[in-house]
């Protein structure tokens, strides 16, 4: 059997109540992502629950596209997030086997893809 446990954030940032100069949905700390590397990202809202989780091989510009763009299965609920929490993870065989895992293991809320539970 394969043990798999969720990793743990490399980076956390969260939504500020009265940011002065965020254009991105109240995040300020954007640039404490890192540019260049690959990894995952989970998506939760201020209940502490799992909204989405995603995988990227360079993780801010993905992240800052998810509140972006008219494509991402996060745009009806882009106010609902309130934490951005960022693993590294380099080789992208690891990313998608972690993506599928957490999405499953932790139920995310609006990930349609990659879903084995009910």
């Amino acid at each position: 059997m394969i043990n798999i446990t969720i990793p743990k954030a490399d980076v956390t940032i969260t939504k500020k109540d009265h940011p002065e100069l965020s254009n991105i949905y109240g995040f300020t700390d954007f640039h404490l992502i890192p540019r260049d590397k690959g990894g995952i990202f989970m998506f939760y809202n201020d209940k502490k629950e799992l909204l989405f989780v995603g995988k990227a091989r360079k993780l801010r510009q993905r992240i800052k596209k998810h509140f972006e763009d008219n494509v991402s299965p996060m745009k009806e609920h882009r106010d609902e997030v309130t934490k951005i929490a960022v693993c590294i993870v380099e080789e992208p065989v690891h990313r998608e086997i972690y993506e599928t895992y957490v999405i499953n293991e932790l139920k995310a809320k609006y990930n349609v893809d990659k879903v084995f539970f009910e």
